[in-house]
């Protein structure tokens, strides 16, 4: 049975979700970055090598691994706290929640002050709608 936050649940747990959301964004900032890197360096390498050496594409592929196990931390950390990621990009999450006897998903992402939307399990982000507490 999956746990259940009621609007002020969601809204405390964000102490905890906040700063997780906003590490895995980071992270995910930090991972398209990389890969860009890597990318170039490749281009690079294959058209003349450049004066690049294999620590250049070494180091952006830890960067790519350190950034890929951040973000598997956070959303592992996120699901532990009930919270389903549905963005990595935005860091937008969903707290299960039940609304007039209805399942409903209450809805977040990095940046907002704090819950105030909600959709049906089905309708997604496009859905929301605004609590009205």
């Amino acid at each position: 049975m999956e746990r259940t936050f009621t609007p002020a649940e969601a809204n405390e747990a964000l102490a905890t979700v906040r700063p997780l959301a906003e590490q895995m964004v980071a992270h995910r900032r930090a991972l398209a970055a990389a890969q860009r890197r890597q990318a170039e360096l490749v281009v690079k390498i294959a058209g003349n090598g450049g004066d690049l050496g294999p620590s250049d594409l070494q180091e952006a592929a830890e960067t790519i691994q350190q950034s890929a196990d951040g973000i598997a931390e956070c959303v592992s950390e996120l699901d532990e706290a009930g919270v389903q990621v549905k963005s990595v990009e935005e860091g937008l999450v969903d707290f299960p929640s039940e609304r007039d006897g209805e399942d409903v998903l209450l809805c977040w992402r990095v940046g907002e002050d704090r819950v105030a939307f909600w959709h049906g399990v089905d309708e997604g982000f496009a859905g929301r709608k605004p609590l009205d507490d």
